[in-house]
């Protein structure tokens, strides 16, 4: 059986978690929470990429690639605003779980539009880093559950 293969994709301003509103997102870095994610993705025995741009277009030119089986997203801001990043995620025909740091439907009233949770397999919301961890068991237990599937 090949292996599975995770992208991790981060949208803007997530390069600053760790220092960004700590009391919003924590204290721990998106490397350190790329590193809890590669940990459990060794154990898991799947492979695991990481992908953060403050640029729409290259997170768009990032999932064309196809390089890989499926993907956690924590678009940021552009779960709110970007027409052009769902399309992206549908175009590309990958299971996707969307993650966030916090919970935005608990936020601000312009949070309550996401454009991505009704195209996701599922959503890992205000659970902090371990979240990012949920995501990937999550992903992987369905990609494992779909390829038994075709199988068998």
């Amino acid at each position: 059986m090949a292996i599975v293969r995770i992208l991790v994709l981060d949208g803007p301003n997530l390069n600053l978690v760790g220092t960004r509103e700590p009391h919003i997102y924590g204290s721990e870095t998106l490397a350190q929470v790329h590193d809890r994610v590669r940990a459990r993705a060794a154990e898991l025995k799947v492979h695991v990429d990481t992908y953060q741009s403050n640029h729409e277009g290259r997170l768009i030119d990032r999932l064309h690639e196809r390089d890989f089986d499926g993907a956690i997203v924590n678009a940021g801001g552009l779960t709110h605003t970007s027409v052009a990043l769902r399309d992206a995620l549908l175009g590309i025909s990958r299971p996707f779980v969307e993650v966030h740091l916090s919970d935005p439907s608990t936020r601000e009233p312009f949070r309550q539009v996401n454009f991505l949770h009704d195209v996701a397999i599922a959503s890992v919301v205000g659970k902090g880093p371990p979240g990012y961890v949920e995501a990937l068991d999550v992903l992987v237990d369905h990609l494992r559950g779909a390829a038994r599937s075709a199988a068998g």
